[in-house]
């Protein structure tokens, strides 16, 4: 069995992403597919929400080396502050001054490397856990959640990822945005899919995520959320970039209900479980082509 790994991604908050990836998951699950759905959205994750009998198998903290620099050996010859691209050291060196700012330090170890004095050690500092849950006996959940205040969720994101490594058919729930988080989810994916809603924001965002995926060379496809709602400036722009249309969602009033509910729509309407079910075996039998 090949591994096929499903980032389920959007360009802003709000457009049903998490919506998507746990219906597909719910789907695997209800078809007895062995399947694991790994929530990426480090922040804030909500899929805990939908599958609160997950019993917890594993838990793992992250962390990654800040530097403590020793003054009695520094020569303050600011090559660790220059050395570093996220300015969480500060130092002036005319009153011998300088201190880590911890909560800009992304753990690239450059000022180790940068010190010719041997005045800067690593110490642990935690990021957050990862958390792995049993659903039944042939489903997981994974959930990276970052600690209050923690600058950079990405090695948390990737921890997460890693943990999944073994699992055959992951549905990974990206982080909303185009930054360094979306990134580090949709890199280590085999497909994205890109959910959106037919707004002029809905555009903008998918615009530029549709940019970013090009330039990472992955292959992707849109789902187009609450289709019936906004105008046609979206399915125009799908159809003069020969961009797929993976499924369209309508919008509905009993699903919003549902949802806010903790009720997966796949489970209370057979018909849509189809659905997303045939929306995953599209896109694995294109990956295994």
């Amino acid at each position: 069995m090949k591994p096929v790994k499903i980032a389920i991604a959007s360009g802003k908050g709000g457009t049903g992403k998490t919506f998507v990836a746990t219906n597909i998951f719910n789907a695997l699950i209800k078809e007895n597919i062995p399947a694991t759905i790994v929530d990426c959205d480090a922040e804030e994750p909500n899929v805990h929400l939908f599958y609160k009998n997950g019993v917890l198998e594993t838990e793992t903290e992250v962390f990654i080396k800040v530097p403590v620099i020793d003054e009695s050996l520094c020569t303050h010859c600011d090559r660790c502050r220059q050395y570093c691209s996220y300015n969480a050291i500060f130092h002036i060196p005319s009153l011998k001054s300088i201190s880590v700012m911890e909560e800009l330090c992304h753990g690239c170890n450059a000022c180790f490397v940068a010190c010719n004095d041997n005045a800067i050690n690593p110490k642990q500092k935690s990021l957050g856990k990862v958390r792995r849950y049993k659903i039944g006996e042939q489903h997981h959940f994974i959930e990276a959640r970052t600690h209050i205040g923690v600058y950079s969720s990405v090695d948390v994101i990737k921890a997460a990822i890693a943990e999944s490594s073994q699992d055959n058919y992951v549905i990974l729930d990206s982080p909303p945005g185009t930054s360094c988080p979306f990134i580090q989810t949709a890199h280590r994916a085999d497909y994205v899919v890109l959910v959106t809603e037919p707004t002029p924001f809905g555009l903008s965002d998918l615009i530029q995520s549709v940019e970013t995926l090009k330039d990472m060379d992955k292959p992707y496809g849109v789902v187009i959320n609450k289709a019936d709602i906004g105008n046609n400036d979206m399915f125009e722009y799908l159809r003069e970039n020969n961009i797929e249309l993976l499924k369209k969602i309508p919008f509905s009033r009993e699903i919003a209900e549902n949802y806010s509910k903790g009720i997966l729509y796949s489970s209370a309407d057979k018909g849509m479980r189809t659905e997303f079910l045939d929306l995953f075996e599209n896109i694995k039998n294109r990956l295994w082509k």
